[in-house]
């Protein structure tokens, strides 16, 4: 009798009503001796080569058990006696290959393969990530997301913690690129790599500065002092690949002397980034400075390898309707709000549901 006789057999005698005690067990017995010798042949079969304790090797194996349990025993569509026979599995499986194969990982191998079930792309993802990426990116349900924290975790070598913290941040509701159409956001991301990462991806649309201790009123001269004495956390807030250049960088043009408040440069985007900050909201004005520092950037102290400089206005309130209809973040100068304090995750949950949707009026 094969597994798909055996679950026939189970649901005709539910329904007739005959299902005792012991021939339930029985049944479960037999599921669970046929899904043993399927799952025992994948281990054995992947443990006779050397690269087992690869990880890519490891995590394909998982995959391929998650695959096969998924496929045979039909978990979601008999899932009283599903459970029943997983667990008399998971028995067999730690008794004949010890830890690993617990109840618990067994259902999370079978996540990770309805998640991923192409199995050539789980291959090439599983080059990079470990198993225990995988099994923090099924936690993610929105499919956008989960591709943002793949991707972002492959071109900036996450760990398993990292891109747990990650999420805990809400890395992905902060970056300009989660207010835009789905079918952009997706095709941006799949041509992500570490050699080639859009500024979308990387800049925020918000930046919290609790670490600065500013309370109350403040001016710009203290916000800027502020940042000084506390650059190295200023920079991990901007994100991994900036290098800090130059504080108050002057450009003399006719005869006008002109501040930039904070010069970057970004590895990976091989930019300049230079970096206002202002008070209170955006304003129009503000984009005609930044045009003039980039095309004096552009001109004088750009590299021949390097691309186009880009420019970070920093304002302590967010008006995104003024950034949206001069297509700001359309162009190389983007726009975000810092805040001093820490609000709680649904702040940035708000501020992009309201960046979206007024991205949506617009158009």
């Amino acid at each position: 009798m094969n597994i798909d006789d055996t679950k026939g057999l189970i649901k005709r005698e539910e329904n007739n009503g005959s299902l005792n005690k012991h021939s339930n067990s029985n049944l479960i017995e037999q599921t669970a001796d046929k899904l043993f010798d399927g799952v025992s042949s994948i281990i054995n079969k992947a443990k006779s080569g050397v690269a087992i304790y690869v990880n890519a090797q490891s995590s394909m194996m998982f995959w391929q058990v998650g695959k096969y349990i998924t496929s045979e025993l039909k978990y979601e569509n008999y899932s009283a006696y599903g459970k029943k026979i997983l667990a008399t599995l998971s028995q067999r499986l730690t008794a004949q290959f010890g830890k690993g194969y617990s109840y618990s990982a067994l259902t999370r191998m079978m996540k990770v393969a309805t998640v991923y079930q192409d199995e050539k792309m789980f291959a090439a993802l599983s080059q990079t990530l470990t198993w225990t990426h995988f099994l923090e990116l099924i936690t993610i349900e929105d499919s956008t997301k989960r591709l943002f924290y793949q991707q972002m975790g492959i071109a900036e070598h996450w760990s398993s913690r990292q891109l747990r913290d990650k999420q805990d941040e809400m890395a992905y509701e902060r970056s300009l690129i989660a207010a835009k159409p789905d079918d952009e956001i997706i095709r941006t991301l799949e041509n992500i790599t570490p050699q080639n990462i859009e500024p979308d991806v990387i800049l925020k649309n918000s930046y919290v500065l609790d670490f600065l201790g500013l309370n109350g009123y403040y001016s710009e001269d203290e916000l800027e002092d502020a940042i000084a004495k506390q650059l190295e956390a200023f920079i991990l807030e901007l994100g991994q690949g900036f290098a800090f250049l130059e504080r108050q960088k002057r450009f003399t043009i006719d005869g006008t002397d002109y501040y930039l408040d904070l010069l970057f440069y970004h590895r990976k985007l091989k930019c300049l980034v230079a970096i206002d900050l202002k008070l209170g909201k955006f304003k129009p004005q503000y984009k005609g400075q930044m045009e003039l520092y980039l095309k004096y950037l552009q001109k004088y102290d750009m590299q021949p390898d390097e691309n186009p400089p880009i420019g970070l206005l920093l304002c302590s309130e967010g008006n995104t309707e003024h950034i949206e209809l001069l297509m700001l973040n359309e162009d190389y100068i983007k726009v975000a709000q810092y805040i001093t304090y820490l609000p709680d995750k649904q702040w940035f949950i708000d501020k992009l549901n309201r960046s979206i949707l007024i991205a949506k009026e617009s158009k």
